[in-house]
């Protein structure tokens, strides 16, 4: 059942310093005046890219630059602390909670320097310091508004698989821990501040939900608490026809539906994580993106229906950072299992396939994953054709880094003849070569892989050809 109520992420550019904070705890006081409010936070902007770097670091045993790290995060942490908290008192308990994390951050830093070895469990807990920094910041903001607020370690509330570094909820417990653990404070009036990006297993071993993942930590507590809308806190404001930095002329999408924002998340645009409207679209819960910097913008409103686009095309979206595998050689056409080894194999590793064709005389199968998963990717395929590659059935696995996949999205391109040819002739006149097509049967979205060099001129040939300015 829905319930009064708003869940609202801010990102880490959102608080990024004190006045980012501040700003946000603002949207928090208005917002909490009509309905009662969960927000949910990111680590400070920059803070987990460089957890992760210090957790490379310290597996290759390179502590020397560990300390100056850890006191970069107090130093940051503390001028906000300063900037935002007038109380003395209240101020040094929050220092005080800040190096107790810190303290938690450089025994784990130094056990991984000490055994040379990162493992995923070790990295999730690394990687989530930033987001138990934050969040008590953001509280206290909230409370120095006049608001009660407290923090909440989001380990305590969504319960995930163990599958570190990309964990999956299991909602049933999640919705339990929500309803027990935050219901009670916002029915006295509190508003939770929860860590964004982090959870944990039954057990209480720390998990993340994948690079971006508090966007999805929020819609998680959004369908667990029955929310009547999210809002995504953000410093763009809104979803645009294409990324601005490769067409500037792009113009923001008012509403889009949820199959459209899936499909640009899965291919590249950075405004949402992928992930994050399975947990609301079946109780069609609308999610907002909105500019914290601007909050008097509309922003883009996502929902179950959106807005239908005149020539089918709503969006244009580009990845780069990705691979081509290819699994290939005469001898597979008779291999009739070959398509469910390749994509176990993937499974196995948890590889985010975002691409997949297939030649019709079978003779090759490629598909296209994040390049972060293409050294364990390749391995284990290797490993799973092994004897066929001995016996030269599979004669190559290839993974060529020189791609880039542009997608075209919309909704009704569904029974709007003539989308594909339009799109492969405006890449045609621009002398662009396509590598590999894909087009599901949903038809929201056709896809293509270009060489890497040509992404930009491609998109902008697109952009001009179903005229989205």
């Amino acid at each position: 059942m829905k319930s009064s109520l708003c869940v609202m992420k801010f990102g880490g550019t959102s608080v990024g310093d004190a006045t980012c904070i501040r700003r946000a705890a603002e949207i928090v006081k208005a917002a909490a005046a009509k309905q009662p409010v969960v927000a949910v936070v990111s680590a400070m902007s920059g803070v987990t890219n460089r957890l992760i770097e210090a957790a490379r670091h310290a597996e290759a045993g390179e502590e020397k630059n560990l300390h100056s790290l850890i006191e970069a995060l107090r130093e940051q942490h503390e001028t906000a602390a300063k900037g935002l908290i007038n109380d003395a008192t209240k101020r040094k308990a929050i220092v005080a909670a800040c190096a107790a994390t810190l303290e938690e951050l450089t025994r784990l830093l130094h056990g991984t320097a000490l055994l040379r070895e990162l493992t995923p469990r070790a990295l999730d807990a690394i990687s989530g310091i930033g987001e138990r920094l934050s969040a008590p910041l953001v509280a206290a903001a909230i409370t120095a508004l006049g608001l009660q607020s407290e923090p909440v370690s989001a380990t305590e509330i969504i319960v995930t698989d163990a599958h570190h570094g990309r964990a999956e909820p299991l909602m049933p417990e999640t919705r339990k821990r929500a309803e027990s653990g935050l219901r009670p404070m916002l029915k006295n009036g509190i508003v939770p501040v929860v860590t964004g990006f982090i959870a944990a297993t039954a057990d209480g071993v720390p998990t993340t939900l994948g690079r971006g993942g508090s966007d999805y930590s929020a819609t998680i507590l959004g369908a667990a608490l029955g929310a009547d809308e999210t809002i995504i806190w953000t410093d763009v404001d809104g979803v645009k026809t294409a990324d601005p930095r490769l067409v500037p002329e792009a113009r923001m999408l008012p509403e889009i539906s949820y199959n459209e924002a899936a499909e640009l998340a899965y291919f590249g645009a950075k405004v949402l994580h992928p992930n994050t409207l399975r947990p609301v679209t079946a109780a069609g819960v609308p999610v907002w993106i909105r500019n914290s910097f601007e909050p008097e913008k509309p922003g883009t409103k996502i929902s179950a229906a959106g807005k239908s686009a005149r020539n089918g095309v709503k969006a244009l979206t580009a990845i780069r950072d990705v691979t081509l595998v290819t699994v290939g050689g005469p001898g597979i056409v008779g291999l009739t299992d070959v398509l469910a080894r390749s994509f176990a194999a993937t499974s196995a590793t948890r590889a985010n396939v975002l691409f997949v064709t297939q030649s019709s005389s079978q003779n090759d199968i490629c598909f296209v994953i994040e390049r972060a998963d293409e050294k364990r990717t390749v391995a284990a395929l290797n490993e799973a054709f092994a004897p066929e590659i001995a016996e030269h059935t599979v004669e190559h696995i290839l993974a060529d880094r020189n791609v880039a996949i542009v997608a075209a999205v919309g909704e009704n391109m569904r029974g709007t003849p003539g989308v594909a040819g339009r799109m492969f002739g405006a890449l045609g006149r621009e002398g662009i070569s396509i590598i590999a097509i894909a087009q599901g049967s949903s038809e929201f979205n056709i896809s293509c892989v270009v060489e890497a060099s040509a992404m930009q001129r491609a998109v902008r040939a697109l952009h001009a050809e179903f005229a989205l300015a």
